[in-house]
């Protein structure tokens, strides 16, 4: 997917009809094979089920061939004013009240070469809470290949921090100055500059423009012959003539490309959500898996009274722990391969936990000659170390599998000190033992 969005960073640009034809297939391409990839667990499907909707949303829009040129801002800028005058006709609900747009609202406006236009009309942000803006603006982003930022003065702080946002999301917006008609030419002139000047950081001068999508009408007196006065109201036309033809120079341009841009950025982002969830669920099946192997070995330990040799026997259940969590992570290995990377995790644990070996033996001859509780403590003591070492053991082997059946750049040796580091030993042992010996105990009874 990154190859793509690179190849996208200027679109429009010198392209043919064609090769934007051949990017909107090529992005409804890699949205298909992402919603019908058999590989995502269907539990991170239904974690993601929003996002799914959304992008099979995106996949209809660009077969259909729509283009969306979305309305952003707040209350009372005149958003619903803005497309009714662009489409030519009353579509959009205005109201001298705040707030009349509560949801998202939509009409089409004129063909575009094979496809057509969208316009989209959005809440006003300073109605909603910071949670709500956020996720309005997110959505607007996603959808909207073009975000026409309406404003009416200089930015509010809020209007400030939108527009920000979405400029360096990398998405085409243009900042509309309306109501224009309310300033005089010098007054209007200075108030460009000032937006120009605050927003050069990440948005182009030209792309700031001045309009009146519902222009104040004019007070008109009329002298009569008589000499007496007559005075009468005159609607005016909407003056959207410099943002109409710089939006249709850039829909004309950068349309088709600007869809499959920003599908193939909304494609990338859920399939790098996709990998996180799927990489937490491993992780979270994994931890079950190394903890019931854990237990299981740290009792076979404990309940076996042969000296020595119940280390030796329990050793199988290390190497079924790996071949079950290899499982989880996709690779499937032979028992000799499991029993090669077990060699390699248990030389780096004995070079880092000598002691741990020497503490167990010790451990296993006391069984033997102990009788009664004595037995029972030496025995949890015993199985609470063997299972603090599988437990180290398979999150090393868990680390090797996550990264592709590698160690990286760190090495087994860093990786082993770097997993060691990250535990409590004192509290993970005493709590195994604690587990161990209630269920020694229970065994008795």
């Amino acid at each position: 997917m990154q190859s793509v969005l690179q190849k996208w960073q200027s679109p429009g640009k010198g392209q043919t009809t064609s090769q934007a034809d051949a990017q909107l297939l090529e992005a409804n391409r890699n949205i298909r094979e992402l919603l019908e990839d058999t590989s995502i667990p269907s539990a991170v499907r239904d974690e993601l089920s929003v996002e799914f909707d959304e992008i099979e949303s995106i996949s209809e829009k660009l077969r259909s061939g729509e283009i969306h040129v979305a309305a952003f801002g707040r209350v009372g800028v005149g958003k619903s004013s803005l497309l009714n005058a662009l489409l030519g006709h009353e579509a959009f609900a205005t109201s001298p009240l705040h707030g009349e747009t509560r949801l998202e609202a939509r009409a089409n406006w004129q063909t575009l070469q094979e496809g057509h236009l969208v316009l989209i009309d959005t809440p006003g942000i300073d109605e909603l809470d910071g949670a709500e803006r956020e996720e309005l603006a997110r959505k607007v982003s996603k959808r909207a290949d073009v975000i026409l930022m309406v404003c009416e003065g200089d930015l509010t702080l809020t209007e400030f921090d939108a527009l920000r946002e979405l400029c360096r999301a990398g998405r085409t917006v243009m900042l509309v100055l309306n109501k224009a008609d309310r300033y005089s030419d010098a007054d209007l002139a200075l108030l460009l500059q000032r937006l120009s000047d605050r927003c050069q950081a990440f948005l182009p001068s030209e792309r700031i423009i001045a309009s009146s999508a519902e222009p104040k009408p004019q007070i008109v007196i009329q002298v009569a012959d008589d000499g007496t006065e007559n005075e009468f109201v005159r609607p005016r036309k909407p003056d959207i003539s410099a943002l109409k033809n710089r939006l249709w120079e850039i829909l004309e341009r950068d349309g088709k490309s600007l869809a499959a841009l920003n599908a193939a950025i909304f494609a990338s982002e859920l399939d790098e959500k996709v990998a996180t969830r799927i990489v937490q669920a491993r992780r979270s099946v994994a931890e079950k898996i190394i903890r019931k192997y854990c237990l299981a070995k740290g009792l076979l330990v404990a309940f076996n009274p042969v000296p020595v040799a119940d280390l030796l026997a329990a050793a199988g259940t290390d190497v079924t722990m790996v071949l079950h969590l290899g499982d989880v992570y996709g690779f499937r290995l032979s028992r000799r391969e499991a029993s090669k990377l077990l060699l390699t995790i248990s030389a780096q644990l004995l070079a880092l936990m000598g002691a741990y070996w020497g503490v167990n033996l010790i451990s296993s001859a006391l069984k033997t000659i102990s009788a009664g509780l004595s037995t029972a403590v030496t025995a949890s003591a015993q199985g609470a170390l063997a299972w603090y070492a599988t437990y180290l053991t398979g999150k090393m082997a868990e680390t090797w599998f996550s990264k592709g059946k590698s160690w990286g750049k760190a090495g087994p040796r860093e990786t082993a000190r770097d997993i060691l580091a990250s535990l409590d030993r004192d509290s993970v042992i005493e709590s195994a033992r604690a587990d161990i010996l209630a269920r020694l105990k229970g065994a008795t009874r």
